[in-house]
């Protein structure tokens, strides 16, 4: 059996999600996720309603933040992942991220294999952050430079 690339990315919102000052992040959400699941090497993503449940829900893993906004997804390999944020609509919205999200939030992704077919859950991805946030690279959670190195 193979394995996959999951991900989680998070950040907490500079204003509420109906402000105008992410409008622009807010109005493009779905454009940006239709970009994603046509990608190749896309495998599968939490869907909105269950991510929004995650986010709000104040005794989840995700604390309840009425500004917290986040993706969880599956892709094939890490190819697939960084052509889809480096070389896709989605680098443009990256690029602006200082306009919509509050500073000073440091750890903002994590990643790690999961065999073909698994279908993380929000725990996961928040166990996975905490352990790469107290404990730095490792197989069990990385980020991108890890991740490099060990694709070389």
């Amino acid at each position: 059996m193979g394995r996959h690339l999951a991900q989680f990315n998070w950040g907490v919102l500079r204003a509420d999600w109906d402000s105008p000052v992410v409008a622009d992040f807010v109005n493009n959400i779905a454009k940006v996720n239709a970009v994603a699941e046509r990608s190749d090497g896309f495998i599968w993503r939490l869907g909105d309603d269950d991510m929004e449940a995650a986010q709000l829900d104040p005794e989840g893993p995700l604390g309840g933040n009425p500004r917290f906004a986040s993706t969880l997804s599956v892709w094939r390999d890490l190819v697939s992942l960084e052509r889809f944020v480096w070389q896709s609509v989605h680098k443009i919205f990256y690029n602006r991220r200082a306009e919509w999200y509050a500073p000073g939030q440091g750890l903002r992704l994590v990643m790690w294999w999961v065999p073909e077919g698994t279908r993380p859950t929000i725990t996961e991805a928040a166990e996975r952050a905490e352990h790469l946030r107290q404990h730095g690279d490792s197989e069990h959670a990385f980020g991108w430079d890890y991740a490099r190195r060990a694709a070389a």
